[in-house]
């Protein structure tokens, strides 16, 4: 988001020149392109749904080298300052969730606009100028809160969110490309429960939908034989029609439910001009319901005529204030999933479960308030499970099937994060033993992050694992161990969440009279307090680099 300061009024409010900004930072990364004689490595800056966001993705993807993976939070800082250098000088981009002002009476943009004439969203607190002119975003807005199948009424008190406020925040999110469409089906499932700890034309009566387009996924669409037909264990209403039209032309059952799963949801935006399409050369039929699903994850077909493959995004955490945190969330959640295929983990646990745990993510304080349900062990049977990951003190590196790492016949490491993982065959003594519901239990954070027992080493020592899997240099280790060292500390609570560092700021304000309410005054000391935060450490990352 962008906020515009006034230091004699002390105000903050959000910045809507979305547009001109836009306009002029698309025009400088085409100049830095064509300067440098290429574009891959030049970020790119995109329209969201607020006209005072400003959505920045990496010039190109990331490969599996480590000097790659810790360019994350170099780029990170390049796109903010890049940002920031052509905005005006009482303008300053942040990364937060949402605004503190946002929707109060009076004035919190700027420019200001009336809300008494939101026409799309119908929001007494919002202004239609608020939202991206596009005709697809007030489009959405304006489906969302008139349709009659969705109940959606934009009149509620000023504590609880609208339906506009929903589509002003900001996240966090991470795309895997993965080597195939099996193994993208595969880390889909294995992130479906690490989602809560990171952390959203039909005709009348069709469907009853039991979830939201913004809650946690419903199904594991997997065919690996960890994949039990227990797990998907919610109600998941599909469209018949597309089911048998899915199957009929060979995909299996488990893609084809989910698929049809998100063909029970309306396009909530069509244009006349796109409406006949030849499907064999454009993905725009699918996208229309696909991009309009805001799920946790989302599983993407490569698009048509491409050379990108099968891809994850991963979505749902929360964006933090500086580019380091950012950085450590990015990395740690890539290097988890490397260490889930590489050691072949299975972290099912029923789809009920995984709902369950995302309401409770969603409560204060909840890293340290709440438990969490998950898998008591995530290791294969047989002998592909690594004793010394137990222990958290590997010695040796294995492989997704169990054996040594070889490199040139003798033991060795890799240089680079693989993305290729053979899915090993289904051991003899693979099948379920037990009832599902002892394979999980609750689990506070810590013992998520750090282990229980000996049976579960933790997902930082899967980590570290894995880690010691590959060959770097110290100083890339040291960096690693920072980032780590982060979401240790997150975890045991020797260092606040931002929310956490949010409310304590407000709580403790001067001007804070124990209301709800954060005064003009409050949330200028706070922006500015963040903004101090992020430029301090820049410059001592500038001088540490």
């Amino acid at each position: 988001m962008v906020a515009i300061f006034d230091d004699k009024d002390k105000s903050a409010k959000l910045s809507l020149r979305q547009t001109e900004i836009l306009t002029k930072l698309q025009k400088i990364v085409a100049d830095i392109a064509s300067d440098r004689g290429e574009s891959e490595s030049v970020p790119t800056f995109h329209p969201e749904y607020g006209r005072f966001m400003l959505e920045s993705t990496p010039g190109s993807p990331y490969t599996g080298e480590i000097r790659d993976l810790l360019s994350v939070e170099s780029n990170m800082r390049y796109r903010r300052h890049l940002a920031r250098k052509y905005l005006k000088s009482n303008e300053v981009p942040f990364t937060m969730t949402s605004f503190p002002r946002m929707g109060v009476p009076g004035v919190f943009t700027e420019p200001y606009y009336d809300p008494v004439d939101a026409v799309s969203s119908h929001s007494l607190f919002l202004p239609e100028e608020i939202t991206n002119p596009h005709a697809r975003f007030p489009s959405v807005t304006l489906y969302l809160v008139t349709s009659p199948r969705l109940n959606l009424s934009p009149l509620v008190g000023p504590s609880l969110p609208t339906l506009d406020e929903d589509g002003a925040q900001s996240c966090l999110q991470i795309t895997f490309q993965a080597c195939n469409i099996t193994e993208a089906r595969r880390l889909y499932d294995a992130l479906i429960p690490i989602a809560p700890l990171m952390r959203q034309p039909l005709k009348e009566n069709r469907f009853r939908i039991p979830k939201s387009r913004y809650a946690s996924v419903s199904l594991y669409i997997s065919e690996y034989w960890m994949n039990q037909p227990a797990y998907n264990d919610i109600e998941a209403p599909h469209d018949p029609a597309i089911y048998e039209r899915l199957r009929k032309h060979g995909v299996d059952e488990l893609l084809s439910r989910h698929i049809a799963h998100l063909f029970i949801r309306d396009p909530l935006v069509i244009f006349s001009e796109s409406i006949d399409q030849d499907d064999t050369i454009s993905n725009d039929h699918f996208e229309n319901i696909q991009s309009t699903n805001w799920q946790t994850l989302r599983f993407k077909p490569p698009p048509a005529n491409s050379s990108i493959g099968w891809r994850v995004e991963f979505r749902p955490m929360e964006v933090q204030m500086t580019d380091f945190e950012n950085a450590v969330f990015s990395v740690f959640v890539v290097l988890l999933s490397r260490a889930i295929l590489h050691f072949n983990l299975n972290l099912y646990i029923p789809i009920s479960k995984v709902d369950a745990n995302m309401a409770r993510a969603q409560k204060r304080d909840a890293v340290h308030s709440q438990k969490f349900y998950f898998r008591k062990d995530v290791f294969p049977p047989g002998p592909s499970q690594p004793s010394s990951i137990a222990s958290s003190c590997p010695s040796t590196p294995v492989s997704e099937h169990g054996g040594p790492i070889l490199l040139n016949g003798v033991n060795g490491k890799e240089k680079k994060l693989r993305n290729c993982y053979p899915l090993p065959p289904k051991p003899d003594d693979a099948s379920p033993s037990g009832a599902v519901d002892d394979e999980y239990e609750e689990m506070t954070l810590q013992e998520i992050m750090n282990g229980k027992g000996s049976a579960f080493p933790g997902l930082l020592n899967l980590v570290y694992a894995y880690l010691e899997t590959l060959d770097m240099d110290e100083e890339s280790a040291r960096e690693i161990e920072a980032y780590l060292d982060l979401i240790r500390r997150r975890t045991n609570g020797s260092l606040r969440t931002a929310a956490s560092w949010i409310r304590n700021f407000v709580r403790s304000h001067p001007a804070y009279k124990f209301d709800s309410v954060v005064s003009q005054e409050i949330n200028y000391d706070l922006m500015v307090a963040v903004d101090e935060m992020c430029v301090s450490l820049h410059m001592r990352w500038m001088s540490d680099h």
